[in-house]
């Protein structure tokens, strides 16, 4: 889970007061240890014809039908153009290192008899899977952190379109999202083109293609995007979870297995990275915006890893709601909070924010002069920026207004 710059639960606030935040489920695979969420089903065209003269009908029936199929046809084109670059992505665990040197005698009960005993599992076993996509003819892919990262897994197995097996290796994580970079050996491999996410509008069709339950490769629904910058809560079933904000969301079936595939346009562009699915309703699937991994990807290849700015502080986007909740003066801004655990510090010690001097309670007004609210939080002020960059905080501490400048760092590794 991340650290710095995590939207602490509902029972960091003296009241109820975050009423936006979906909680979701990853989505990894049918053998993912835990990991839960729900089915949903892509949207489709409507029939539009209304009441006009028959001529009148006739014409707009033949425009609808070339229409539709336009864009059956743009569709099948898509899958075509992106299915040899999409992958799916198996973890295996090799038991045999668990249970190797372990006595595999019979135990005996006190009368001597031997007790019923369970096999072990023996040799490497299937522990999770996901999907990813190429993005370089050299074997890079992209996917989720939360695939490449399956508790337990010791060794993954990317299988091509074709059948080809390779064996992979996790190169590198976003410390701030839910991106991950795996790499195969292997040369003049197909890729998915990168579009830009900054683009795209509600309403949009989409088209997402992953390794549906862990079988069913390269499975393809399509839909809509059904809404863009939403911020999210995604747990396991283990009770951990993480914040990922500005993430857009689409009615196109996502299900287990499909966590890390691409979220493409009818151009056939990736404009989207399939993470999650809202485990309390249908057709709400969510994915993270395409430009992230793309500087992700820039940073990968100057730096050798993915390095993100940050300042140190885990906050609350206030709203009305939230200023009603915490008899606060202003209704936008940062609250500076501490987590709901002991370890979850409201300012990092040693971070940029501290040795700003930034405090808990303490709310970030501004950013280089743009106001902090739900419509530009901390993070998306942040993604702009590099590190080594100065910027300029407008702070609300103890009811007085000041202004500190505060120097981006690395943001450390989890």
């Amino acid at each position: 889970m991340q650290t710095p710059q995590m939207t602490p639960p509902n029972d960091s606030l003296k009241k109820t007061g975050i009423g936006t935040i979906v909680f979701i489920s990853f989505l990894v695979g049918a053998l993912s240890g835990g990991l839960f969420g729900t089915l949903a089903a892509g949207g489709g065209l409507k029939n539009l014809l209304g009441r006009t003269t028959k001529t009148a009908t006739s014409v707009n029936s033949v425009n609808l039908g070339t229409l539709r199929v336009q864009e059956d046809s743009a569709t099948v084109e898509v899958v075509k153009k992106v299915s040899p670059a999409v992958v799916s992505i198996i973890a295996k665990k090799d038991f045999s290192k668990v249970f190797g040197n372990e006595d595999q005698s019979t135990p005996l009960d006190l009368f001597g008899l031997p007790f019923f005993q369970q096999p072990q599992p023996q040799g490497k076993r299937q522990v999770g899977s996901g999907s990813g996509f190429i993005v370089s003819s050299d074997g890079l892919i992209l996917t989720n952190k939360h695939v490449a990262t399956i508790e337990g897994a010791d060794e993954f197995t990317v299988i091509m379109n074709n059948q080809k097996n390779y064996d992979a290796k996790v190169v590198a994580t976003d410390p701030s999202t839910d991106i991950a970079v795996m790499k195969i050996e292997a040369k003049d491999l197909p890729t998915v083109e990168l579009g830009n996410s900054d683009d795209i509008q509600t309403g949009d069709t989409v088209i997402a293609i992953g390794n549906v339950l862990g079988q069913y490769r390269n499975s393809v629904t399509k839909g809509i995007v059904s809404g863009l910058a939403r911020t999210i809560k995604a747990g396991d079933g283990s009770g951990n979870v993480e914040t990922l904000r500005n993430v857009i969301q689409t009615d196109a079936a996502i299900n287990y297995g499909n966590s890390g595939g691409p979220l493409l346009n009818l151009a056939g562009q990736a404009i989207g990275i399939n993470t999650a699915i809202d485990s309390e309703g249908q057709l709400i699937g969510f994915a993270l915006p395409i430009n992230i991994a793309k500087s992700d990807l820039d940073s990968l290849k100057k730096t050798g890893k993915i390095e993100r700015p940050y300042l140190g502080v885990r906050y609350v986007i206030i709203n009305e709601q939230v200023k009603q909740a915490n008899e606060l003066t202003v209704d936008y801004g940062a609250l500076v909070l501490r987590g709901s655990s002991q370890n979850q510090l409201a300012v990092i010690p040693g971070s940029p924010a501290d040795k700003a001097g930034i405090a808990e309670n303490d709310i970030i007004l501004e950013l280089d002069g743009r106001k902090i609210s739900d419509d530009y939080d901390l993070a998306q002020a942040l993604f702009d920026k590099k590190i080594g960059d100065t910027v300029t905080l407008k702070i609300l501490s103890k009811g007085k207004e000041k202004t500190a400048q505060v120097k981006l760092e690395v943001r450390p590794a989890e």
